[in-house]
């Protein structure tokens, strides 16, 4: 708004006072200075208003907002605006102000629909990992699976949210029950499985020999991933009693670790060579980036290619790092090469390296022609006419092109 008088007015006694749809309302007195800078200031504070409603409607329209603040705020400012002390059109931000709170009051009727749907789901899926659990405790024989998908069940149990505690600590004490009957029949099972202890030692042994035979493999890719398939098999295996599951393991880690740690510092070599490269090829770049190509291209193609010959001898550099400092050599290389074409093509037709080559080898057909015409060789005429004139065409090509 410019046009303050629209919506107010400021008497002679200075006070201020807004007009509306029922008639004018005093809001305030302005003695500070000119009629107008007084209706600007209750104007701004109108401004303010606007931009608190833009602020709610903006963030409710977004989903940022609680609905059911937002409505609290709408009904705030919808309900001091009859006493507001402001300049502007009170009988619109009224109305917007309404049509809002209508707005803002579904949106809060969703979120509370949303929340009971939430809490009807997370019933839903609560009784359905208390019936799989129950399920499970009394007909799995897959012990470990079995007892995996309860520790599973539990982590997605404990993410659960919105049952009512009554109700969950009534689901809680089945899944409970479920996963203390399970246990307790994996353990009478286990109790039984004595003899076969021994032959999982057994199996485990020949698993620690065979690492402790790789430990000083230097087929870093294939040893490792042979490490790793001996880890898997390691963990499928039964166990073996106590103690000497616990020695094998240490002998096995052991093995794993002696590998692991010369691989680790071998590849750490190389790292730290690959960034010495890295600084060798990055200061060959900033010369050859440097090279004055216009003044003398010869000279700079030499340059690089000493540079290019560097660059080779320089060995490799991470890879992150590789695409990018080719890709800015070849540019380089690039640009040498426009730079000596466009030498070439400035060098004087009679000069011309290429065209002084190609006169030369017409004439040196003329030559066998004539010796061919000496000897009255037909075979030897025919092919000789015919190599001179196609050596004269691609030197008057040559010559209508330079």
């Amino acid at each position: 708004m410019s046009d303050w008088t629209a919506f107010g007015r400021v008497d002679a006694d200075g006070t201020v006072y807004v007009k509306t749809a029922e008639g004018e309302r005093v809001v305030g007195s302005w003695q500070a200075g000119a009629p107008e800078e007084g209706l600007a200031h209750f104007a701004r504070r109108f401004a303010d208003l606007v931009t608190e409603v833009d602020l709610i409607e903006a963030r409710l329209n977004s989903g940022a907002a609680d609905a059911a603040h937002s409505l609290a705020s709408v009904r705030r400012l919808r309900g001091s605006l009859a006493e507001a002390h402001v300049v502007g059109d009170i009988d619109a931000l009224g109305a917007r102000l309404d049509k809002l709170a209508g707005v803002a009051e579904e949106k809060a009727g969703e979120a509370r629909a949303a929340r009971e749907t939430a809490r009807t789901e997370a019933l839903a899926r609560k009784t359905a990992l208390v019936e799989e659990a129950e399920k499970l405790a009394a007909e799995s024989t897959g012990w470990k699976t079995a007892g995996d998908r309860l520790k599973e069940i539990l982590d997605e149990w404990k993410a659960i949210r919105g049952v009512d505690k009554k109700t969950d600590g009534e689901l809680w004490k089945r899944f409970a029950a479920a996963r203390d009957g399970f246990t307790r029949r994996r353990g009478a099972h286990f109790a039984t499985l004595d003899a076969q202890r021994k032959q999982a030692q057994g199996a485990k042994e020949d698993l620690v020999t065979e690492a402790e035979s790789l430990a000083e493999s230097t087929d870093w890719a294939v040893t490792a991933n042979r490490l790793k398939d001996l880890m898997t098999q390691w963990k499928a295996a039964p166990r073996a009693s106590k103690e000497a599951e616990q020695k094998l393991w240490d002998r096995f880690r052991a093995a794993q670790d002696a590998f692991f740690s010369r691989r680790s510092e071998v590849f750490s070599a190389r790292d730290n060579e690959q960034r010495g490269n890295l600084e060798r090829k990055q200061a060959l770049l900033a010369e050859a980036e440097a090279l004055d190509v216009d003044t003398d291209p010869r000279a700079a193609q030499a340059k690089l290619r000493e540079i290019q010959g560097a660059w080779h001898d320089a060995g490799r550099v991470p890879r992150e790092a590789a695409a990018g400092l080719d890709r800015r050599l070849r540019v380089v290389d690039e640009k040498v090469r426009q730079a000596m074409d466009s030498a070439w093509r400035r060098t004087e037709p009679s000069a011309n390296p290429l065209l002084v080559q190609m006169r030369d080898q017409v004439a040196e057909a003329e030559q066998r022609l004539a010796r061919a015409q000496a000897a009255g060789d037909a075979k030897r005429i025919r092919e000789a006419e015919s190599a001179l004139a196609a050596k004269r065409q691609f030197l008057q090509l040559a010559e209508q092109a330079s």
